[in-house]
Parts: structure tokens; sequence; C-alpha cells
């Protein structure tokens, strides 16, 4: 540990952020999980709502700086792709 008083301080930040940033990571993957579940389930319009949150929080963690745009991109393309390939 740090023995300086704004390093402490800056510990206690980071660690916060850590859990928040994990927390957020959680939530996104069972958004996307949701999606592939009512695909599977061939529920056309629950997984529309579902594609909706799943993009929203995936725009967020871009923005957050948690994930690349690329790798953001990439994933809204194979989501959308699953739920349009419904009947």
């Amino acid at each position: 540990m740090a023995n300086i008083k704004q390093q402490k301080k800056r510990v206690k930040t980071d660690a916060k952020r850590r859990q928040q940033n994990t927390m957020f990571k959680s939530s996104l993957k069972l958004a996307m999980r949701r999606v592939e579940q009512y695909v599977e389930q061939n529920d056309k319009e629950k997984a529309i709502t579902a594609l909706n949150n799943a993009n929203k929080k995936l725009d967020k963690a871009v923005v957050k700086g948690l994930h690349h745009k690329n790798y953001v991109a990439k994933r809204k393309s194979r989501l959308a792709k699953q739920v349009n390939e419904l009947s």
C-alpha cells in the first residue's frame, strides 16, 4: 500500500470502479445470452426487445471504455442477424 494520501484514496476508488465494471460486464453478457435464448425458443417479439436492451448495453460499454468499438459492432451484427433469421 502506498504512503501517499492521494494514492490511498485512488486505491479505494479503483477498487470500487473495478467492481462496478465487473457487474456491468456480467449484465452485458446476460443480455446477450437472453437474445440467443429467445432465438432458440423462436420467440421473435421477446428476441427483438432483448436485442434492443443488449444493443443499449453494448453501446454503453464503448462509452465506458470497457470494450472496443469493433468488438461491439461485431456482437451487435451477429445478434441482429440471428434475430432477423427468425420467421
